[in-house]
């Protein structure tokens, strides 16, 4: 069949199926095959290559997908979709579809343990769960490239000391190096979302750049940091229901690290993270 990315193919099997978009899904189906060409070159997608695909809908980037990949896995959550997908998908015999949530799937054997590229329009509403999920679970994922709100790829990307730098920065950057690859304007998806978007690919590190004692531990002392963004770090520490550490005990820390007492976390690397963690878990 021809290419979904064709918005007109894409509204007759929409028709034909009489499929309505589901905003609890946060259903937004690209319709421009050049953005779909930019994210698969972005995660060197080749013939050797297993892709973990969140989130197909009617199949468009699958079958792009389909065509670059050795194999496929096609995680849907919408049951809905299911019967599309047997029909905009039939000619490829490499693509696998999961009805799934894939909150709870298990990646290491869906894909019998094997390394994954990641590939996904990820619905906005969930895409920092999704990704957290993937990295925290230690799946085998060699890189993530995803499309999300332009704002949360700016987050991800961010460094110390701007507005956007955050506990979503700091998490995305111990697991992985963030490149944004494109920006998306809105007519490029259908039905068009509010927001602009942007592709960004996350590729893993090979071997942790920050080593810490108790990474579980630094993640809620980076949390605690950033939930009241205005209040000094020891005070942010402090007042976290997480942990239990006194403003003495915090004070003490920095000292030793050679920083002042009122400081704020967005001031702080990562590897400082690491440092204060720590010296706070003892």
């Amino acid at each position: 069949m021809e290419k979904l990315s064709n918005p007109k193919v894409t509204i007759e099997i929409i028709q034909k199926y009489n499929f309505a978009f589901q905003k609890r899904f946060g259903q937004n189906f690209l319709i421009d095959g050049h953005v779909i060409e930019k994210i698969i070159r972005a995660a060197e997608i080749t013939k050797d290559d297993v892709v973990l695909e969140i989130g197909p809908g009617i199949g468009t980037m699958t079958q792009y997908l389909a065509e670059a990949a050795g194999e496929v896995f096609a995680v849907e959550i919408d049951k809905n979709l299911l019967p599309i997908l047997a029909e905009t998908l039939a000619e490829y015999d490499n693509v696998t579809v999961v009805n799934e949530d894939i909150l709870k799937v298990d990646i290491a054997a869906l894909t019998g343990g094997r390394p994954v590229k990641v590939v996904a329009n990820l619905p906005y509403y969930i895409t920092t769960p999704i990704i957290m999920g993937l990295f925290e679970n230690h799946i085998p994922a060699t890189s993530i490239t995803v499309m999300v709100q332009k704002e949360v790829a700016e987050r991800m990307q961010a460094g110390p000391g701007g507005k956007d730098y955050g506990a979503l920065s700091l998490a995305v950057q111990y697991y992985a190096e963030p490149y944004i690859v494109a920006n998306v304007p809105p007519n490029c998806f259908m039905p068009r979302p509010n927001v602009g978007s942007a592709v960004i690919r996350l590729t893993r590190h090979t071997e942790p750049k920050i080593v810490v004692k108790d990474e579980k531990f630094m993640f809620k002392l980076i949390r605690a940091s950033f939930n009241q963004r205005r209040k000094t770090l020891q005070n942010g520490i402090n007042n976290s229901a997480e942990l239990s550490i006194s403003k003495d005990a915090v004070v003490e820390a920095l000292r030793k690290m050679g920083l002042s007492e009122s400081i704020r976390g967005e001031a702080l690397t990562l590897a400082q993270f690491a440092e204060l963690s720590d010296l706070l878990c003892e």
